[in-house]
């Protein structure tokens, strides 16, 4: 049975989305800088505790995103655990803002700070479950990277005033609109399901899509391209402030500036992107974000001027918006369950930042030094490149169709 397509949303219901979005990616905006000096100005944290805390907070994090989304789509709860996502926040911040040191901090990271941080991926799952496009999922994907945009100097801006406690009280204050712009999706879900025709079609979700790739191995192929991508995007981001000004002899600045006009150009790029995800295969354009940063990373390993390292951004911009928005489509293609597919991509970005440890360690050979680090992106994203290409041949009668569910 086919169900009619509701009527068009009153304005404030439709931005309830976009809100949700800008306001999870803040949230974790201001956070994820902010944590280290949390840790060192509350509980007087050496680096070293800073490491492993980070490290055991990141692995609490990787549990949740493999069990929790797993049990939403079992029960269809998305909108339920978001709302409890931004509880746990609240509680977080209480707790970090009691505890007097670093053990029960710690335990409080694990327990309350892994499921509250899943707050974006119950929020693309629960767009999936609605039956949302992709090009409307890219562009909700763009909407937290503006939060990005703006939250770490808004969380410098924070803790220059206020201190670590000012970071915790203004998680309190995102998170207390989380759960109301959630409360407000929820109850809007409700009218809609009371307005939808009775009977288990009214809550079933879009036909499943057909797939681009069929089977463990193709799936398993594109998962394991994906954490090579996440690493290479990793190294690059993390490394590029320190080898503009060691290796390139730039001023320190250019380094941000650099990483803030790839920044800007990322979400223009995710729009793009997302628009021609209506018409082309997905893994087609996470092909063409492959290449793109292929040529990228061929291309800082050979930069010697500001104005060509400024020139190589938009490449940079197609491959993160390949990467990180139809990347993240293309999962919940895959993957049987909004909830988990949405959970493993984000887990391939945690896996991706472990990997990219070892490339950036490669600057400290003599042979290659730290443009080899780059020239090592351009070849593990060819690996990547590589391996999507041999899932789509896995399947070929399924790879040149588009879904979109």
């Amino acid at each position: 049975m086919t169900i009619p397509a509701p009527a068009a949303a009153p304005a404030p219901a439709r931005l309830l989305v976009p809100a949700s979005a800008l306001l999870w990616g803040l949230q974790v905006a201001l956070l994820s800088p902010a944590l280290a000096i949390i840790l060192a100005t509350l509980y007087d944290a050496s680096t070293a505790d800073i490491g492993w805390t980070l490290a055991v907070y990141h692995a609490g994090g990787f549990l949740a995103a493999l069990l929790i989304p797993a049990w939403a789509d079992r029960n269809r709860s998305y909108l339920q655990i978001l709302l409890g996502c931004g509880v746990l926040t609240i509680a977080l911040a209480g707790a970090l803002a009691t505890v007097s040191s670093l053990p029960p901090a710690t335990v409080a990271l694990v327990v309350l700070g892994g499921p509250a941080g899943l707050g974006t991926t119950m929020l693309f799952a629960h767009l999936r479950d609605a039956g949302t496009t992709t090009s409307r999922i890219v562009g909700t994907r763009a909407i937290v990277s503006v939060a990005w945009v703006g939250g770490p100097p808004l969380a410098t801006l924070i803790i220059g005033a206020a201190g670590g406690r000012g970071i915790l009280a203004a998680l309190v204050v995102i998170a207390v609109l989380n759960i109301a712009t959630t409360a407000a999706m929820m109850a809007r879900r409700r009218r809609l399901d009371r307005v939808a025709a009775p009977g288990p079609e009214a809550r079933a979700p879009a036909e499943a899509p057909v797939r681009p790739v069929s089977g463990r191995a193709a799936t398993i192929l594109v998962v394991a391209a994906f954490v090579l991508f996440q690493g290479c995007n990793a190294t690059a981001m993390s490394f590029l402030t320190l080898y503009v000004s060691g290796t390139v002899g730039l001023a320190i600045l250019w380094g941000g500036i650099t990483l803030g006009v790839a920044a800007a150009l990322e979400v223009p790029a995710l729009l793009i992107i997302g628009r021609l995800s209506d018409r082309i295969p997905h893994l087609r354009l996470v092909a063409l974000g492959a290449i793109a940063g292929v040529a990228y990373y061929i291309g800082l390993a050979a930069v010697t001027e500001p104005i060509l390292l400024l020139a190589l951004q938009p490449l940079n911009a197609i491959s993160v918006a390949a990467i990180s928005g139809i990347g993240l489509a293309l999962f919940q293609d895959l993957i049987p369950g909004a909830g988990a597919a949405t959970g493993l991509y984000m887990n391939t970005r945690r896996i991706g930042a472990v990997v990219s440890g070892p490339i950036i360690a490669l600057g400290a050979l003599p042979l290659l030094g730290q443009r080899g680090i780059f020239l090592a992106c351009a070849l593990l994203t060819l690996a990547g490149l590589g391996l999507v290409h041999a899932a789509r041949r896995a399947s070929p009668a399924r790879a040149s169709v588009p879904a979109d569910g």
